[in-house]
């Protein structure tokens, strides 16, 4: 029967793992708003003349993204990420699925 082998890496505290998980939640919403401002948005505005959605889309888009660079630079304060962490967040905020990507690599590392 296989026995799990105790981790070397430090145990995230409840507060950190909060802090990561409202990380997580508003990279996902900013991830998904610059999809929809991406593949519906921008489409329909530049395709069918409705401007109307990039002009909704893009300022929830807006707010997202301050959102999101503000709390990665909190949870950078409060969990011990690697140095490469905060630059590659905010590149990943900038590319089409790069929050989501940039989540599993931070998880991946905090938790091992």
């Amino acid at each position: 029967m296989l026995q799990a082998q105790p981790s070397t890496l430090p145990v995230l505290t409840e507060g950190q793992n909060s802090v990561l998980k409202k990380l997580t939640l508003i990279g996902y919403l900013e991830g998904t708003s610059f999809l929809l401002l991406l593949g519906i948005a921008m489409p329909l505005k530049y395709m069918l003349g409705i401007p109307e959605a990039v002009k909704y889309i893009g300022m929830s888009h807006g707010v997202l993204f301050i959102a999101y660079i503000l709390m990665l630079l909190f949870a950078a304060s409060k969990i011990r990420m690697p140095l490469w962490a905060l630059p590659v967040g905010v590149l990943g905020s900038f590319l089409p699925f790069g929050p989501f990507i940039f989540d599993h690599l931070l998880k991946k590392h905090l938790r091992g």
